[in-house]
């Protein structure tokens, strides 16, 4: 998920633009040169529609790790919605509306703090003003200075991934049930891609988030980073479209998974 596809398709549109306005004020005959013209504007409309859908409306993202794990596999292909949390401008990322506030429990696409260029999704664990306290693999949670919080868990059996999928079979499938809202997370007793943290209290601030991996022990999030500014965020993924990887290929099952 490391290709800005907006901000290439906004060069080429850019491109596209200038070469048919600099044919219209000042028309060329030059060899190859109505050649460009002509791809301009087959191009031109195509590339602004491109545009549009993936600033202000849905985006696809490829996923390429195991950190969501049972939720995401690596190789599904999942979009999100880029209007839910407020419009923002193309590129700069400003907000131009306000849009909904993101909720505990949200599948979310977002710039990783630490390098902007690149994109991560987790889910959001921790709003504005919670208390995180996460130990010995349990989480606890105090909403907005209330008393805190064990968030309770409930076995779900054995997880079996399917083949290849990164060493991550045969381990704990558990739900979470954060709000009363469950969603699936893997607890591996072996820890084999846990590090520890330097912490494991938090206050999340202002206009931030805490996010976690639902493969909690294979996961680099809030834990090792921090949090989540607002201005950061991408938008919400709601569903799965396709899924392909170079070891298992097509998978029909993924399709239409909602998130």
């Amino acid at each position: 998920m490391n290709i800005d596809f907006t901000t290439v398709f906004f060069l080429l549109l850019l491109v596209c633009g200038v070469t048919l306005l600099c044919q219209r004020l000042r028309p060329l005959h030059l060899r190859g040169w109505n050649s460009w013209v002509d791809l301009s504007r087959v191009f031109f409309p195509v590339l602004v529609v491109v545009v549009l859908l993936r600033s202000f409306l849905v985006e696809p993202f490829r996923i390429p790790s195991e950190s969501m794990l049972p939720t995401l596999r690596a190789g599904d292909f999942i979009l999100v919605n880029k209007f839910d949390y407020g419009l923002r401008m193309p590129l700069l990322h400003h907000k131009l509306t306000r849009g909904a506030d993101p909720r505990r429990g949200d599948v979310v696409v977002f710039r990783y703090p630490q390098k902007p260029s690149v994109t991560y999704i987790k889910r959001i664990i921790g709003l504005p003003g919670d208390r995180i306290h996460y130990r010995d693999d349990k989480l606890y949670i105090a909403v907005n200075g209330g008393d805190e919080q064990l968030i309770p868990v409930r076995e779900q059996g054995t997880f079996r991934g399917a083949s290849g999928a990164g060493g991550h079979g045969n381990i704990q499938l558990l739900e979470e049930l954060p709000d009363g809202a469950g969603h699936s997370i893997l607890h591996d007793p072996a820890r084999g891609g846990m590090r520890r943290t330097a912490r494991v209290r938090w206050v999340v601030p202002e206009g931030h988030y805490f996010v976690l991996g639902d493969n909690r022990h294979h996961s680099n999030d809030s834990r090792f980073w921090g949090f989540v500014p607002d201005d950061n965020l991408v938008g919400k993924a709601f569903i799965i479209w396709m899924h392909w990887n170079r070891k298992n290929g097509f998978s029909w099952k993924r399709i239409g998974l909602k998130l």
